[in-house]
């Protein structure tokens, strides 16, 4: 998709990833609703088991660092994570496939939460708890604009193009002061994490130049170790034939080169075989 175009952030078809991730996050939703109005002590036990804790990722609870993610009490906060997964979501699986969007959303999800937890163990920043899917909100932001980085986005509804770099500054500009305001509150880490963890990503998966530079140098070592085996394989022969007084001869490719005088006799080329 070329970089300079404009996304008019509408209402995207709901499809893909983007729709079962979000239609998982609004059934969890609604059950925890239902549990803290009905069943407080539930609501109190699922919100436990699934909140990113430090305190009880320490012992042993590993599956915080993807549960936490759809972990919700603010309405709010709910609302606004979902808007960013279907607005900025849906133009980003366009781009990188439905596979891949899965990967975006749950890798970075669980990166920022394990770098958030490193963090926890200064007993001094990133303390508290952490909820929601803001970080792999922030994540699939980065990825667009790197994506798209000449490319302005109008905001539904406001009728003002703003390019996608000015949104990821603004972003990232405005949750560092809630860090500050909030003492570097684990949330606020694993939000300003999220942005660096779709950075990673793309480098990973989604920069064509870096991917396949490393697919060149992956396929010189296969055809460079094949060689070598040809080569040998081509010494070997030639002390064989040599043990029953016969002299063959092998280019610097290992190709056999036949006598002269068969090649004149036979009108053929310098080399027998060809690679």
């Amino acid at each position: 998709m070329p970089r300079n175009v404009s996304f008019d952030m509408g209402f995207p078809p709901l499809r893909g990833a983007v729709r079962q991730i979000i239609l998982a996050s609004i059934a969890i939703y609604v059950v925890i609703l239902l549990l803290v109005s009905f069943a407080p002590a539930s609501g109190q036990a699922l919100l436990t088991y699934g909140v990113l804790n430090p305190e009880y990722i320490r012992h042993g609870w590993l599956w915080q660092f993807v549960t936490y993610a759809f972990m919700y009490v603010d309405p709010l906060d709910f609302v606004l994570s979902l808007v960013g997964v279907y607005f900025l979501g849906a133009a980003v699986e366009d781009q990188i496939g439905y596979g891949r969007f899965y990967n975006l959303f749950f890798s970075t999800t669980i990166l920022s939460g394990a770098a958030g937890y490193a963090l926890s163990l200064t007993h001094v920043i990133a303390q508290g708890s952490a909820v929601g899917s803001g970080a792999a909100v922030n994540a699939i932001l980065m990825v667009f604009y790197l994506l798209n980085r000449n490319a302005p986005i109008m905001l539904f509804p406001i009728p003002i193009q703003i390019p996608a770099k000015w949104i990821v500054i603004g972003i990232g500009a405005i949750e560092t002061a809630y860090l500050l305001l909030y003492h570097f509150h684990i949330l606020y880490c694993i939000l300003l994490l999220g942005l660096g963890a779709g950075y990673l990503w793309y480098l990973i998966f989604a920069a064509r130049k870096f991917s396949l530079g490393i697919s060149e140098r992956l396929y010189g070592l296969r055809n460079s170790y094949y060689r070598w085996k040809r080569r040998r394989a081509a010494r070997k022969f030639e002390v064989y034939m040599r043990k029953h007084d016969r002299t063959v001869t092998f280019d610097e490719h290992g190709n056999y080169v036949p006598p002269a005088d068969d090649t004149k006799k036979k009108g053929g080329s310098k080399s027998g075989w060809v690679n």
